[in-house]
């Protein structure tokens, strides 16, 4: 709404100005106040605003969209659109102050962890906010810390088909901590020799397939374990709705 003429010239007086463009001139460097008028065309209503991006998104052309690396449409069900995401029990419940509205967001984020066990098959599950390259490179960077020493069982094998800009953040990573990253097939892959502290595979993978050919995701971390290396499966969580974990 902004204030009105009134309010405007009370609070210029407060401050020992005359006007807008004397407050303006008096903070704002000379060298990079522009003395041209704004080239804008005249204001418009909030009706018409509104319409007017609605005529402009109009013209925009939905694809489908065959990137893969991990960007997949999905369909979610008005149901948990209304019930979950877009619930306003989450935060209209409590008082708008930051430590009793964050009860709101910690119940959805305890409900997104128990989902998360419940599709993964895994004892303990944690909130992340992050992307999933940077999850991987904490991964990455967390197998280091417990089974990787300096210089020694310092490698990181990082299968092929693992989305390009995961493996991208993951060399980024190592290079800075000291982790030698080795990319391949994971069937021909040496994780078994003892000098790995960890290894990563997606599934489904960059290319959309269960898993990638040859030796399977199961012998693959038996063999890694066998190396005492750990292993870590980046995945999609609407693929495990129908996939084994």
């Amino acid at each position: 709404v902004g204030p009105n003429d009134d309010d405007t010239k009370l609070m210029l007086q407060s401050i020992g100005m005359s006007s807008l463009d004397e407050l303006v001139k008096s903070t704002v460097p000379s060298n990079i106040l522009s003395s041209k008028p704004l080239n804008l065309a005249p204001a418009l209503s909030e009706s018409e605003a509104l319409s007017k991006i609605k005529s402009m998104a109009d013209k925009n052309k939905v694809m489908k969209s065959y990137i893969g690396m991990g960007y997949y449409d999905t369909i979610v069900p008005n149901v948990i659109l209304r019930n979950m995401l877009e619930n306003p029990g989450w935060y209209t419940s409590y008082t708008p102050y930051q430590a009793e509205i964050a009860q709101g967001r910690l119940e959805m984020l305890l409900n997104f962890q128990t989902l998360c066990s419940d599709l993964t098959g895994l004892p303990m599950s944690v909130s992340s906010l992050l992307d999933e390259s940077t999850a991987a490179a904490e991964a990455m960077q967390m197998c280091f810390s417990l089974k990787g020493k300096k210089n020694k069982k310092n490698k990181f094998f990082v299968s092929q088909d693992v989305h390009p800009q995961t493996i991208s953040l993951i060399q980024t990573r190592a290079e800075v901590i000291g982790i030698e990253v080795i990319v391949g097939d994971h069937s021909s892959s040496e994780v078994d020799s003892g000098e790995y502290c960890g290894a990563i595979v997606q599934y489904p993978n960059t290319y959309g397939s269960v898993s990638s050919p040859g030796e399977s995701y199961a012998d693959f971390t038996k063999r890694a374990h066998e190396g005492n290396a750990m292993v870590i499966c980046a995945t999609d969580l609407m693929a495990l709705t129908k996939l084994a974990p």
